[in-house]
């Protein structure tokens, strides 16, 4: 046998080999239902030996047979993932996909035996899908240098073994790194880029699953479009009648078109961690209930929507074509003809109607009925969301959150710096909540997506800060920390010093970042932690000549050490009072409280109106709160002395008091009586009680008494008589034991003592 011959036999063993390692669709929905389970299953026999070592490696028991046990263990979270990756493809409709997790291409057509291992491979009759699937337990910042660059001298061999698979089809290929818990810098996404490969997180595969959920088959070409985005839709016909016009100075198309066309080219972006960097991301979510309500109107109920579906149309003047009728109406400016649209994928943005559309994905007359479409070409993103904004105006609301979100697309590119600040700051939220790399990322409320931070508190403590200056709306009146005139340049630097100062603060602070009642990351919390980061930076530039951010960032560390410790060694009351605090003032006295603590540890820190707040909120409470307390003990000294009388008579001191406070009342009065100055009056042992004594003297008389009137409301059928009952004096003897020119009564206490006071002073 000659060579030639030798090397064709091995190619095609090789061939025959690899096939075998795939599944076609017919057995796919088997491997779904097993790749679907989270755990992995065995059977062995019931012998107790063999049963112990399983255990030992983790296995547990699932059930008991006669002769034999099946027994199950968590899937490794590597293969759960891969499991996932592929069921998502599978569900796509790929038809021809990798059976287990071994497959290997060959790379290198000179040596068959140098492989690559493929995690899932996705084969339908267009495409090609090669992903490559990393994890870690827990969020981490990644680093692919070493596999991209090395993938990036096999991707071609790569792509050359699958089309000696498939030799008589026209395949279009791409390459994704899916990755769980991890981040991904800037120079991987370029080597990415550079063999056509794209970057999914598991953000992206839990949202292309809730799409799959909510759209059916139309789902996959929201994927193709993300995939292959310009690319051809192949067998799309794409000529229909239209009326040319002018609106509000764009060019626009008028037509009717079955859906199952602009299902294949349109694409629904709505504001997810899944689509950071596709926009325009403003449409709200599409909701699986209204979309089956729509096609129950349209199937069952032979309903219609006569108002227009409004697009965008992003395309060049190559691929799009008018062909102007022979007839024209003479007296109109619009004129009629066949419109050719784009054959291609994402290549029409749905601004408004995407549950009209959507609801005709699997409905009987997505290919029967028509739909009036109007068509703008080459909207720019400010100008949908400006459409967008308007269409939906009066519809239902559109929520706060996802309105300062849309303000990053809608006013990034303004002339005015009112309008650039506000883009700013709403591009900011997301990128501390949707950024991987960000100690706030899946934290923070972007869009409508709901977390415990919303980016309201954000935008809002960023809008108290100097980060920006002071604008007016066509000039700079005060260049800012990170503003010096141009908006990307501000963006970048911000972004870059909050990123490293959140960071900072989540490595130092783990038990904050991991407990569930954090007073940090709440609004109020990360607020007051950007507004005091901007504090920092002012008392910086007071002392520094600073160029950057980073600069800013590694003169800022030294303060940011003050809040870890503050974070570190917070007391229980302290933390109650920072979190129960709530509106504007709640806001204010978190963010004071950080300076102070700041202020405190460093003397040179010295924020402008931080004494004046000490002083003012020392003030508010403290003179009512010594006011009422005089108040309650005057009224006591006056009742506990009728109601001692009203049953001992004239021996009601001797009999109704208790004898140690007897002793020392009466040594506490002969030794004022001792030092008074001429002219004072005598001072009786009743006039020397401390207000704790009150309690002792009301156990001692309690049931017949006290109980009755000095049992608080809320305690009345609480248990432990008079010792439970009178904790409530304990308390207000705190209160009054207070040095109050270096003590703040807080609102929660004022409050306690003018409830206090209305139950005691009828």
């Amino acid at each position: 046998m000659n060579t030639f011959l030798r090397i064709f036999n091995m190619q095609q063993n090789l061939k025959i080999e690899l096939l075998g390692k795939l599944v076609t669709e017919k057995n796919i929905s088997s491997q779904i239902s097993l790749r679907n389970k989270s755990h992995i299953y065995e059977t062995i026999s019931n012998e107790e030996t063999i049963l112990n070592l399983k255990v030992e490696e983790g296995w547990e028991i699932d059930r008991t047979y006669s002769k034999t046990i099946k027994i199950k263990k968590k899937k490794p979270l590597d293969q759960f993932f891969e499991d996932r990756v592929w069921t998502l493809f599978a569900k796509f409709g790929f038809t021809i996909l990798n059976k287990d997790r071994f497959f290997n291409l060959p790379y290198d057509k000179t040596n068959d035996s140098l492989t690559q291992q493929i995690d899932v491979f996705a084969k339908d009759k267009e495409t090609i899908i090669l992903v490559e699937c990393r994890t870690a337990i827990q969020n981490k910042r990644g680093d692919f240098k070493k596999e991209l660059e090395a993938t990036s001298g096999k991707i071609q061999g790569l792509i050359n073994s699958v089309r000696s698979l498939f030799p008589d089809e026209k395949l279009k290929f791409k390459y994704i790194l899916a990755t769980h818990n991890f981040s991904i810098n800037e120079n991987d996404i370029a080597r990415l880029e550079n063999i056509n490969g794209i970057h999914f997180d598991e953000s992206n595969i839990e949202y292309y699953y809730e799409l799959i959920s909510q759209l059916g088959n139309a789902a996959k070409y929201q994927l193709l479009g993300s995939l292959f985005y310009g690319q051809d839709i192949p067998e799309l016909e794409n000529k229909v009648p239209a009326v040319r016009g002018e609106m509000g100075g764009h060019t626009y198309y008028a037509f009717s078109i079955e859906p199952g066309k602009l299902l294949k080219m349109g694409y629904v972006l709505h504001r997810n961690k899944a689509n950071i960097n596709m926009m325009p991301t403003y449409q709200r979510l599409i909701k699986k209930q209204r979309l089956k309500e729509i096609k129950t109107f349209i199937d069952e109920k032979k309903g219609y929507f006569p108002n227009s579906i409004v697009i965008s149309i992003d395309t060049n003047k190559k691929d799009l074509q008018f062909d102007r009728a022979n007839t024209q109406v003479q007296s109109t400016i619009s004129d009629v003809g066949i419109l050719h649209l784009p054959r291609k994928y994402r290549s029409a943005y749905i601004i408004d109607g995407q549950h009209r559309l959507y609801g005709y994905a699997d409905s009987i007359y997505k290919d029967k009925n028509t739909i009036p479409v109007v068509a703008f070409i080459n909207l720019d993103r400010s100008e949908q969301v400006r459409i967008f904004m308007e269409i939906n105006e009066n519809q239902k609301a559109v929520s706060k959150n996802l309105r300062l979100t849309l303000n990053s697309d809608l006013l990034w590119t303004s002339t005015f710096y009112t309008d650039q600040q506000k883009a700013m700051y709403s591009r900011i939220a997301i990128t501390l909540g949707e950024d991987r790399k960000s100690a706030l990322f899946d934290k923070i409320s972007i869009g409508e997506d709901k977390k415990i931070i919303t980016s309201e508190a954000i935008v809002n403590a960023l809008n108290k800060t100097n980060f920006f200056g002071k604008v007016s709306k066509n000039k700079i009146e005060k260049l800012g920390t990170f503003f010096k005139g141009n908006i990307d340049d501000g963006y970048n630097s911000l972004s870059n010093f909050l990123l490293k100062s959140f960071t900072y603060l989540e490595e130092n602070l783990e038990d904050e970042w991991s407990n569930k009642e954090s007073i940090l990351l709440i609004n109020k919390g990360v607020s007051s932690i950007i507004r005091v980061l901007s504090d920092i930076c002012d008392h910086i530039s007071l002392n520094h000549s600073i160029i950057n951010s980073d600069n800013y960032f590694s003169k800022t560390k030294h303060f940011l050490d003050a809040i870890i410790l503050f974070y570190v060694n917070l007391d229980d009351e302290i933390k109650e009072d920072l979190r129960k605090t709530y509106g504007q003032g709640g806001d204010l006295k978190y963010w004071r409280t950080l300076q102070k603590f700041i202020r405190d540890t460093y003397d040179e820190f010295k924020p402008i109106g931080l004494d004046e707040y000490l002083q003012k909120e020392k003030r508010e409470f403290n003179e009512e709160a010594f006011k009422i307390i005089r108040e309650i003990e005057q009224f006591l000294n006056k009742d506990f002395e009728k109601k001692l009388e009203s049953k001992f008579g004239t021996q009601w001191f001797s009999k109704g008091i208790p004898l140690p406070i007897q002793k020392k009342s009466t040594e506490l009065a002969l030794e004022k009586n001792y030092r008074k100055e001429d002219g004072e009056n005598d001072s009786s042992p009743w006039d020397c009680l401390h207000l704790i004594d009150y309690r002792e003297i009301a156990r001692k008389n309690w049931p017949d008494l006290f109980e009755k009137e000095y049992t608080l409301p809320p305690e009345k059928k609480i248990s432990g008589g008079s010792e439970a009952k009178t904790k409530w004096f304990e308390k207000l003897n705190t209160l009054r034991n207070k040095n109050f020119h270096s003590y703040s009564v807080v609102k929660d206490e004022i409050e306690y003592l003018r409830e206090l006071k209305s139950f005691l002073i009828k």
